[in-house]
């Protein structure tokens, strides 16, 4: 598939035949909807819970600059906030890749490239989340030298910031591709 623009480091959203069923189940109208309750609710709330872990390590970084917080407590929250971040996200992308979008792809073939194109977004993620990893193990290896914990601390900051960029793009893109095909549809064809 012909990917140019529309990789997740150059998109800045959708492109529009790919919304065509979000414009029959705009985001205002979801959780009226009856197909919202379970499946849907529960999804959208895993990525509510990766963008709060990523705002939680994002200030706390910044407290570590503003001298507002500990080496021993950064590293501590860094070290459980920052490995259930990787951690779940990594479940939550095979989940969706083996078992959720496989089936949904083939609800509208209007949108089917859609999910060709999540997928392609889940294997920049695995990138962005080495990196991730890199700077938050940099960020670590830093605390026992104060010289040194602040540029760690605003290294790590910084590659956060780029991180959630590119994950908001991507749960949004997401969201408005696959919550408006099971709104359509149900969820009973997909595994509970």
């Amino acid at each position: 598939m012909d990917m140019t623009g529309l990789a997740l480091e150059e998109r800045s959203g959708l492109p529009e035949p790919l919304r065509v069923l979000l414009a029959e189940y705009p985001r205002e109208g979801w959780a009226a909807h009856r197909n919202f309750q379970g499946m849907v609710q529960f999804w959208l709330e895993r990525h509510m819970m990766f963008r709060k872990l990523l705002a939680v390590m994002q200030e706390d970084a910044e407290k570590v600059l503003d001298a507002k917080m500990g080496p021993d407590e950064f590293a501590a929250r860094l070290s459980r906030y920052g490995g259930m971040f990787v951690n779940e996200l990594h479940g939550h992308h095979q989940i969706e890749d083996v078992h959720y979008f496989p089936v949904l792809q083939k609800q509208d073939r209007r949108v089917a490239r859609g999910f060709d194109i999540l997928d392609h977004d889940h294997h920049a993620i695995d990138g962005h989340l080495n990196a991730f990893v890199e700077s938050a193990n940099g960020a670590l290896k830093s605390i026992g030298e104060p010289a040194r914990m602040k540029d760690g601390a605003g290294g790590f900051r910084d590659r956060l910031l780029r991180l959630n960029g590119f994950l908001d793009r991507h749960l949004t893109d997401e969201e408005e591709l696959v919550v408006p095909v099971i709104l359509k549809f149900g969820a009973d064809a997909l595994p509970h």
